[in-house]
C-alpha cells in the first residue's frame, strides 16, 4: 500500500487576474506600510514574482493605472509621490470590518437593543396603565377604547385618563466610545507586530459604528509619551513611534472627551500591551521601562478610580502574555470595575466585537 507522496507546490498559472483581487492585497499591504504606496507596490511586485498574482493580459502596470483612474491613489505633481485618497481609507475600513466582523448584520440607525423598556422607536407587546409624562404616540387606541367601554358602558362613550393603556417601547441606548490605542515602541518590540491588528480592529469598529450605529459617537485617542486625538480617516496610516507608554495621559484625554459628550452611556476601549512606563510632570517626562514603577502605576490606578466615579467603564484589551503585566491589568480593572480581555493578536477583533455588541444590550455602568 502506497502512502501519501509530498511534492513541491507549484502554483497554477491562470489568466484571470482581476483588479478587485489585487485591490484586496494592496489594501492589506497599505495598512502594513502605514500608507506608503510605493512600498506597498514594491511588495506587490515581489509577491507577483513569487506567486504569479498577475497574468499576461493584466500586469502590475495595468493595476497601478486602474488604481489611479478609480481614484484609489493620486500623484503629487511636485514630487511625483503616490499617496492614498480618502476613498482608499474608507475601503480599508470596510475591508477590516468584513475581515473581523464578517457575520455582522446591519441593524439600522441607532438600533442598540437592550433589555430595558423606555424611550425608543420600536413598540413591544408589553402594556401598562398610563402615567403622567407618557407621549401620545405610545397610547394603544384599541385597548384604551375597549377599557372605556368596559368601565363606562357602551351607551355613552366616555374616555378618561384611567382608561388609557400604554404600549411600551424598546429602550435603545446611545453610547459614546473612546478607543485608546497604544503606539509606544513596545507595540513592535521583539519583532512582533502588534500595531497592525490594533489598527484593523480600530478601523472595523469605526466602520461598524458609523454605518450601523450612526447616532453613537466614536473618538480615537493614541498615546505614547503624550496622548492626542486622531481622525478616523487617519487610522490606516497610524505608525508606532519611539515612545514610552503614558497611559495616564491617554485616560485623562479620553475622559475629557467623554465629559463633553451628552450621552448617558460612556465607555473607553483601550488596546495596549499593558505596561505604563511614562508620566509627564510639568514639561519633563518621568520614565522607567524596567518592571512596574509604583509611581507610574499608582497614577494610572488613580485615573481608573476617577473613571469609575464618573460612571465610565474601561475595557482593556491586553495583547501581551507576561504574567506580571496581566496582574497589573487585573488590579486596574478591579479599581475601575471594568472589564479586561487577555487576547492573542489573532483573537483581538473577536473580543472587541463581542464586548461591543454585548454592551448594546444593557446600560453601560
Amino acid at each position: 500500500m502506497k502512502g501519501i507522496r509530498f511534492t513541491e507546490y507549484t502554483p497554477e498559472i491562470t489568466d484571470n487576474a482581476s483588479f478587485n483581487d489585487l485591490l484586496k492585497i494592496f489594501l492589506q499591504l497599505l495598512t502594513l506600510t502605514s500608507g506608503d504606496v510605493s512600498e506597498a507596490l514594491n511588495w506587490m511586485n515581489e509577491l507577483d514574482r513569487r506567486y504569479n498574482l498577475t497574468s499576461e493580459s493584466y500586469g502590475m502596470g495595468n493595476f497601478i493605472e486602474d488604481l489611479k483612474s478609480n481614484n484609489y491613489i493620486e500623484e503629487n505633481p511636485e514630487n511625483l509621490r503616490l499617496t492614498p485618497t480618502s476613498k482608499t481609507a474608507q475601503s480599508i475600513r470596510k475591508q477590516s470590518l468584513e475581515e473581523i466582523f464578517g457575520k455582522l448584520k446591519k441593524s439600522g440607525a441607532g438600533n442598540h437593543k437592550t433589555s430595558f423598556t423606555g424611550s425608543g422607536d420600536e413598540l413591544t407587546s408589553e402594556k401598562r396603565d398610563y402615567q403622567f409624562g407618557d407621549s401620545l404616540d405610545q397610547v394603544d387606541l384599541s385597548g384604551s377604547i375597549r377599557n372605556a367601554q368596559i368601565n363606562h358602558g357602551i351607551d355613552e362613550f366616555n374616555l378618561t385618563e384611567g382608561d388609557l393603556e400604554i404600549r411600551e417601547k424598546e429602550f435603545k441606548s446611545i453610547t459614546s466610545t473612546v478607543l485608546m490605542i497604544d503606539i509606544s515602541h513596545s507595540m513592535i518590540l521583539y519583532g512582533e507586530d502588534r500595531i497592525t491588528p490594533a489598527k484593523k480592529v480600530a478601523m472595523a469598529l469605526a466602520e461598524l459604528i458609523t454605518t450601523s450605529y450612526p447616532k453613537d459617537t466614536l473618538d480615537i485617542v493614541v498615546f505614547g509619551n503624550d496622548a492626542w486625538p486622531i481622525e478616523i480617516k487617519d487610522l490606516p496610516y497610524l505608525q508606532v513611534g519611539p515612545y514610552h507608554t503614558n497611559t495616564v495621559a491617554g485616560l485623562v484625554l479620553a475622559m475629557d472627551i467623554l465629559r463633553r459628550r451628552k450621552t448617558h452611556n460612556k465607555q473607553i476601549f483601550m488596546i495596549t500591551d499593558g505596561k505604563p512606563t511614562c508620566l509627564k510632570e510639568g514639561i519633563k517626562y518621568y520614565k522607567n521601562s524596567f518592571g512596574l514603577d509604583r509611581k507610574i502605576i499608582n497614577k494610572t490606578l488613580d485615573q481608573a478610580a476617577i473613571a469609575r466615579r464618573r460612571n465610565i467603564t474601561i475595557t482593556t484589551f491586553m495583547i501581551a502574555q507576561d504574567p506580571y503585566l496581566q496582574r497589573f491589568v487585573r488590579e486596574f480593572t478591579e479599581v475601575n470595575m471594568g472589564r479586561a480581555f487577555y487576547s492573542s493578536l489573532q483573537g483581538l477583533g473577536e473580543f472587541v466585537f463581542e464586548d461591543f455588541v454585548k454592551n448594546r444590550k444593557k446600560r453601560v455602568r
